[in-house]
Parts: structure tokens; sequence; C-alpha cells
């Protein structure tokens, strides 16, 4: 693994952006939805460097329930509004983004230490979530026909309403795609949105949410709460007993343990929860797998975003047969990998986001070498590299007792499993509570498609690692198991933030006996015509 270390000379004191100045940070923090009296501050550190990024003020509970109404107020028109004129802004808000992605670029570095082409992929996500919505939306929420209790005497449709205010709680390792790209369809449905960002990277989100503002949206429509979860986000979800008002509709992304929480309390409030959590992904090669194409694919699934995405790979699973080739071709390609911080895009693999994750991965690590594992590759902190910076890891010989085994790492760590036949290799991979991303390798690709449908997953990659059906917008992506419930991308990623309400239109007379009929007869006549209909072929 070659290695780079930070530019720091190029982007002005420590690696806080040159073009960050202090005006623009004030003017970002102008769109937290807080009370003008309020002192409360939130700050956190930029990885590359541990220097605080930025002070910015945090909501109370209080803010949030103001954030809310105000959301709720701007909603009304909003809904409204033509298809065309919401499309129009979300359109202006691709180009903005596109023209002006280098500083979208520079704050996720700034604020999460990924490599730079893993925080470009986050604008490519947003940008064709916008058009596709922008674009396709309105078939996805078209008014449907279906049949009424009387054909040609009832007309019934199925139409989609708004929810109304959806809240949305996004995590701090896709700080843009993970943000945005959830509320770019509710609000294209017709609802208000506030957000709580991510205590570790709110400055990205603020951004962005200025940058909405440019293409036209009202302020009020979408509303951005900070603070920590404890507050912010209970008081964004609700109390039960109704004494301050919550959204309509809750979209989370993070992890399980936190997502169960987040569920629960929706529940109890009888909203509906879309939750995408946690993942230990396999990533499976058979026996006719081109190993050399399977490693390079296991290597972008698994380091990419230094490992820190929910559908990245973190166990391989491989057939006996070519278990030693794809061994060696995967150490060969991750020792390809360059590794360290830098604002450009000379390293493949950058830091981690916070010390929090470099214990967790040097705790697996350790923990399962004195178990006795084998490290193939990597496994060590290089502080030299940066603060955060984690080597890209693969290990052997890892066994079920260790926490490397089934807990998700969330870091730049693989696990390396031998299977002796298909089935062994399927079983390995449906091991455990998650199911929310898995990737097959094979030369026989129809072959590979039947088995996917055997493995619990939300979204299986055949000869990809990840990115295959991720970029897919139009497919939907979500977990089975204990990786959530819901979906976003395609039909249900914007048909979730509304409701189905049937219309239907009785002609002629209310359904019922006539005021000139005996009952006994229009329940003989209902009779013949049940009997009738049996013995019709209708769809």
């Amino acid at each position: 693994m070659s290695a780079t270390a930070t530019d720091a000379g190029a982007v002005g004191t420590g690696v806080r952006p040159a073009w960050v100045s202090d005006e623009r940070l004030a003017e970002w923090c102008t769109w937290v939805a807080r009370d003008p009296a309020g002192t409360a501050t939130s700050t956190a550190v930029a990885p590359y460097d541990g220097l605080v990024t930025a002070t910015v003020p945090a909501s109370t509970a209080e803010d949030v329930a103001t954030a809310i109404a105000g959301a709720r107020r701007a909603q009304r028109s909003w809904a409204r509004l033509p298809w065309g004129t919401k499309a129009a802004i979300v359109l202006r808000f691709h180009d903005l983004l596109v023209q002006r992605q280098d500083e979208a670029i520079d704050l996720v570095q700034w604020e999460m230490g990924k490599a730079r082409f893993s925080a470009w992929q986050e604008i490519l996500q947003v940008a064709t979530i916008a058009r596709h919505y922008a674009r396709h939306g309105r078939h996805y929420l078209a008014d449907n026909k279906v049949r009424g209790a009387i054909p040609g005497l009832t007309k019934v449709r199925e139409v989609r309403v708004p929810k109304g205010v959806i809240g949305m709680i996004s995590p701090w390792n896709y700080p843009l795609y993970l943000a945005v790209g959830d509320v770019l369809p509710a609000l294209l449905a017709g609802n208000g949105v506030v957000s709580k960002a991510d205590s570790q990277t709110p400055l990205t989100l603020l951004w962005a949410r200025a940058l909405m503002a440019e293409a036209g949206l009202p302020r009020e429509l979408w509303q951005v709460v900070v603070g920590p979860g404890s507050v912010v986000g209970d008081a964004l979800i609700g109390p039960v007993d109704a004494s301050a008002e919550g959204v309509d509709h809750i979209c989370f992304t993070g992890s399980t343990a936190t997502g169960r929480g987040v569920g629960r309390r929706a529940g109890e409030r009888l909203i509906a929860a879309s939750l995408e959590l946690g993942g230990k992904n396999p990533l499976l090669v058979l026996p006719d797998a081109d190993v050399e194409k399977a490693a390079a694919g296991c290597v972008a699934a698994a380091f990419a975003n230094t490992g820190q995405m929910c559908i990245h790979v973190e166990r391989v699973i491989v057939h006996t047969d070519v278990y030693d080739a794809f061994r060696d071709a995967l150490v060969a390609a991750t020792a390809a990998l360059r590794v360290g911080q830098s604002f450009d895009y000379s390293v493949d693999v950058g830091s981690l986001a916070s010390p929090a994750q470099l214990e967790t991965v040097r705790s697996h690590v350790e923990t399962a070498v004195a178990a006795g594992a084998q490290v193939l590759i990597g496994g060590r902190h290089r502080p030299d590299l940066g603060p955060l910076v984690y080597e890209p890891t693969v290990l052997e010989g890892v066994t079920e007792e260790m926490p490397v085994c089934a807990e998700e790492t969330f870091g730049p760590v693989l696990s390396l499993y031998r299977a002796v036949t298909e089935a062994d290799a399927l079983a390995k991979a449906n091991a455990g509570r998650y199911g929310l991303s898995a990737s097959i390798w094979s030369r026989d690709t129809a072959a590979a498609e039947r088995l996917a449908t055997s493995v619990r997953a939300g979204s299986v990659n055949v000869n990809d690692g990840a990115a295959a059906a991720a970029g897919s917008i139009e497919a939907p992506m979500g977990g089975m198991g204990d990786s959530g419930l819901g979906r976003r991308h395609g039909a249900e990623g914007i048909r979730k933030y509304t409701e189905q309400q049937t219309i239907a239109t009785q002609r002629l007379m209310p359904l019922g006996p006539p005021p000139s009929m005996p009952v006994e007869r229009f329940v003989g006549i209902g009779n013949a015509q049940m009997r009738l209909l049996r013995s019709l072929r209708m769809r």
C-alpha cells in the first residue's frame, strides 16, 4: 500500500478549505432552526487534523417543535403547486450542485475524512436522484383507476396525498447523499421536511440547504435542526401524548440499535418509519469466478469510503477450489491501494471519521489476532499518515467467537472464509441477523442470479461488489432482518412519503336496496350476481 500524507498547505489553516471563510460559516449557520436567544452550540473535529471544524448553533426540543410547525405551514401551499414548479426547483438544485461540486466535496472531506473520489460519488448519487424523481416522480404518484363495487355504476380512483412533514435523521458517513437524497423525493411528493444534521457533519447539510434556497425552495419548507439525538431526534419524532408536535413520517439511516428505538417510538405514535440500518455484508466467490475481477470488485466494495458504508463488504466467502488464487489476488489488489489523506484524487482510501470508529476497527482486529486470526495485509493504525488513518486489512482464520465475525466493523477490514460447496457458501452468507447487501461472482450469471434469490439481502449484486444495485436509482434499496424496514430509490422511494386515498363516486343511486324493492329480492339478485361473476373469467 502506498502512502500519501495531508496536503495542508493547499487548503489554508490546518485542513480547513481556504474558500470557507468565517462569513460563509456564519451564513450557513443561519439555516439552523433555533430561537435567536439560544446559546447552545455543537462542535466537531476534522478527521484529518483533529481541529474543530466550526461551532454550530444547537437546537432545543422547543426549536424542533417550532421547525415542524413552520414546515407544516409552508407545506400546505407547497403541496398545491403544479408538479412542474416543484420539479423545476429540484432540477435547478441539480445544476447548482454539479457546477459547485468542488465546494461540497471539500466540505465532505473536511468533516468526514473520506478520499476525494468517494466524496465525488455523493455528488453523482444526489444528482442522479434529483434528475430521476424530477422527471419520473409524477409517474410514480399518478392516480390509479380501479374497478368499483358495481362496474359501470361505481367509479374508483386511488390517489396519493402528501403525509405532511417528514422527519429525516441522517448519519455522518454520507453527509450529502444520505442527508439530501431522501429529502428530494419527499419534497417532490408535496411534503415539508425537518432534517436532523449529524453532529459530526452539519456543515455539508447546511451548505446543501443554502444551495436549495438559491434554487428557489421556500425557507420554512425544509428546516434543519442540530443537536444530540437524545434531544433533537426524540423531539423530531414527537411525544405520544401530543404535548408537542411531531412529524408524520420518520426516515432514519444509522445503526440497528438506534433504529430499533426510532421504530419503537414511531410505532407508539402510529406513524410510519423507514429505517436503513446496519449490515455485515457477504461476497461469494464461486468456483467458476474470474478471481482477478472478483478480487478487484471486492477491494472496491470493501474499502471505498474507508469501509464506512452500510452496504460495504465485510465477509468474503470463497469456494475452496479457487480460495488460494483469490486470496493471493485480493492481497495484491489491496497492496496496490494508495492510503492517506489529501484534498485531491491521489488517495484511494482515506481517513476514518472519528476516534470512536478507529477504536472499533482496532479492537476488532486486535481481538481477532489475539484469538488466532492471521493478518494477510494491513492491520495497523497509521498516525504517520493522519490521526485516524488505518490500513486496509484482510484477515484469515476468523472464527465465530470473534467480534469481527458477526458484529459490524464499519471500517476497512475484510474477513476471508472458505466454503466447500455452494450450499456451504450460501449458509455462511445467510448467517446472522443482517440482510442488507450481498455480492456473487461467477462466470455463469444465470446460475448466480438464481442463487441470488436464496441470499437473504435487500440487494444482491452479480459480478459487482455493491455499486451496481445502489447506483440503479429506479430499483429499490433497503434491508431485510436487522438491516431495516422500507426502501429508498425507485417507486417506493417517493411513494412512502404519501398516503393512499380511495375516492369512490357512485353513479345513479347509492349502493343498497332501492326504496321500492324488498330486501329479500335485493339479496336474491346479489346472490345471482355472485354466481354469475364466479363463472366468468375476469382478471
